[in-house]
């Protein structure tokens, strides 16, 4: 028997990388805009902004996406309320399929934002610089870098905007006349996910106190090796460890809001002194709030390192 391979063929090919970037935005930055011959998009995950794309003005809000068409002329700039974080992608792809991101105003379900966030991911892996430099024309390459990482960005990015035009060219309709079915059995990995969310929305709403453990698990109704559990199979983080994020992303927030000093930041957030809150933010962002809050108003100024 003779085998015949198919050769496969591409709807989508990423030929060039120029930026990944996730930014953490002051609430009144701006940049003053540009245009290039090469695709570029622009995605929220926190926060709103105000877009000019040629001739019209577009503000985005946490999970809107525009593109920035070949030799576009665009702009970005802060709208004065929640400090912005930004994921802003730039790339050479040359098929048919692109235009249909012309003057579309996209929102990104749950895969897509999980494909953004392994783009990040593989870019540090690959990447040998900053991803919050505004300013930034080249990214250098590791050397060595991660085995792989430049190949998954390419998938990773082809997916995303491959799943981006099924979803929207093919809307899922379900007909007025399917048959009721029972509701299936919730699997111990559905539940985990419900009881994950939940706390989730839990330590959200916490945020300007300060909880234990015990805490949550009476409010929560939950076992603490069973929480603890959970956490560890979601997010690879404690509990605890996974409310400090959650803190210090806040501070982060307000620190680029620029309406409350680091003292009154902590207080609101429920630490004890300053200097343990800025423990803590060194612990988890990897420099002081002096550091962060100098850093980010540099970028503002074009002053980045």
């Amino acid at each position: 028997m003779a085998y015949h391979g198919v050769e496969l063929q591409n709807s989508i090919t990423i030929e060039k990388i120029f930026s990944i970037h996730y930014f953490e935005y002051m609430s009144n930055f701006s940049f003053a805009g540009e245009s290039h011959n090469f695709w570029e998009f622009i995605c929220v995950d926190k926060g709103e902004v105000g877009v000019t794309r040629g001739k019209s003005y577009t503000i985005l809000k946490k999970g809107d996406l525009i593109f920035h068409k070949p030799n576009e002329f665009h702009d970005v700039k802060a709208t004065g309320g929640i400090a912005p974080n930004l994921v802003v992608i730039s790339f050479e792809c040359n098929d048919d399929a692109m235009y249909f991101f012309n003057d579309r105003l996209l929102q990104i379900d749950e895969t897509e934002r999980n494909l953004l966030a392994n783009i990040i991911i593989e870019a540090r892996r690959c990447f040998d610089c900053r991803l919050d430099d505004p300013y930034l024309q080249n990214m250098p390459l590791k050397d060595p870098d991660t085995f792989g990482a430049q190949q998954m960005i390419k998938l990773y990015l082809e997916h995303f905007l491959i799943h981006l035009i099924r979803r929207y060219s093919n809307p899922i309709v379900l007909s007025k006349k399917l048959p009721k079915a029972d509701p299936p059995k919730v699997t111990k990995s559905n539940s985990d996910a419900e009881i994950f969310g939940r706390i989730v929305d839990y330590l959200e709403s916490h945020l300007t106190t300060h909880v234990t453990i015990d805490q949550i698990c009476k409010d929560n109704l939950i076992g603490r090796s069973q929480l603890q559990k959970i956490f560890k199979e979601h997010c690879s983080l404690g509990i605890i460890e996974y409310f400090s994020m959650l803190k210090i992303n806040a501070a982060k927030e307000l620190i680029r809001t620029n309406r409350m000093n680091f003292t009154q930041i902590a207080e609101h957030l429920g630490y004890t002194s300053i200097h343990y809150f800025s423990r803590q933010f060194k612990k988890v962002a990897g420099m002081t709030p002096s550091e962060y809050a100098s850093s980010i108003k540099a970028m503002a100024e074009g002053e980045f390192k």
